[in-house]
């Protein structure tokens, strides 16, 4: 796969950031499958793809950074970490208490967690 003599397809370089590019997009049509499936077996099969897909995906980029192929993005902060871990279990818990209240048929309708209501703006008008 050298194409430093000037006769393969791509440079080594190029061709392996496509297929790292493709290996994420196939994680991501994976776990869509995965979530918008209503059969627990192929769920589960799914999930083993994306398992799969993800676990290619690091030994590649593994790869690609040892050979200086691919930088890394810069490091984020613990601190910033912390807030989005946080800020995800806050919406997880909202969202299961949203489902609960619904499922249970207790409460009333009530507004969505996290979805603004929509209110029309008639007092100003928009040119093209």
């Amino acid at each position: 796969m050298n194409a430093q003599n000037g006769s393969a397809f791509m440079p080594d370089e190029d061709l392996l950031n496509t297929i790292l590019a493709d290996l994420k997009r196939t994680v991501k049509e994976y776990t869509t499958a995965a979530t918008e499936s209503n059969c627990p077996s192929v769920r589960q099969s799914f999930n083993e793809l994306t398992m799969d897909t993800l676990r290619l995906q690091g030994d590649l980029y593994t790869q690609m950074g040892q050979l200086n192929m691919y930088t890394a993005p810069a490091k984020a902060l613990r601190y910033d970490l912390d807030k989005q871990l946080q800020s995800a279990q806050q919406m997880q818990q909202k969202s299961q208490q949203f489902v609960q209240q619904k499922a249970s048929g207790t409460e009333p309708y009530t507004q969505a967690p996290n979805v603004p209501l929509h209110q029309p703006n008639v007092s100003t008008s928009v040119y093209m």
